[in-house]
C-alpha cells in the first residue's frame, strides 16, 4: 500500500488521464467522475509494488479500462447524450471543438485506440498489450478510426 504522500502525488500525477480515458469510454461525466474515484480507490488499497511511473500507468490504464468495462455490462446502463463536454486545461475548445465531437461520435473500441494511441501516445504495440488484443486488430482499429472522422470531417454542411 502506497504512504499517504506517495498516493497523493500519484493521484495528482494519474487522476487526468484516468479521467479522460473513462469519459472517452463511457462518454458520460458522472460515470467517469465514478471511474475516477473507483480506480483511485483501488491504488490506495493495492498490496502492488509499482518498479516506475510508466508501471503505475500502465496499471491505472488497465483498471480504468476493466471499470468501463464494468459499467457497460450493468443491466441498468443508460447511454447519455454527450452534454457537457468537461473542462480540460490542455484543450483548446474553440480550434478543437469539431475533432473532440468527431471522436466522442466514434464507437466504443475506436474511442479507446485513439486516447490510448494520440493522446497518451502509446505505440499500437502497447495499445494492444493495455487492451489485449493483437497488434494488427489494433492497427486496424486506429485505420478505421482515422476513416471515420476524416470522413466525418470533411463532412460539408447542408
Amino acid at each position: 500500500m502506497p504512504t499517504r504522500e506517495e498516493f497523493i502525488q500519484l493521484a495528482q500525477r494519474h487522476m487526468d488521464t484516468v479521467f479522460r480515458l473513462a469519459f472517452s469510454c463511457l462518454k458520460s461525466q458522472s460515470d467517469a467522475d465514478d471511474v475516477t474515484q473507483t480506480v483511485l480507490l483501488r491504488l490506495y488499497e493495492t498490496k502492488k509494488v509499482f518498479d516506475s511511473d510508466a508501471h503505475v500507468k500502465y496499471w491505472l490504464i488497465r483498471v480504468t479500462l476493466n471499470e468501463c468495462k464494468k459499467i457497460w455490462r450493468s443491466p441498468w446502463r443508460k447511454v447519455e447524450e454527450l452534454t457537457g463536454i468537461p473542462q480540460q486545461e490542455t484543450l483548446d475548445r474553440s480550434v478543437y471543438s469539431d475533432l473532440l465531437e468527431a471522436i466522442m461520435a466514434l464507437d466504443r473500441k475506436y474511442r479507446t485506440v485513439i486516447f490510448l494511441y494520440y493522446y497518451e501516445g502509446y505505440t499500437v504495440a502497447q495499445t494492444a498489450k493495455l487492451l489485449g488484443l493483437p497488434q494488427s486488430t489494433v492497427g486496424t482499429q486506429l485505420k478505421r478510426a482515422k476513416e471515420r472522422l476524416k470522413q466525418y470531417l470533411t463532412q460539408e454542411e447542408p
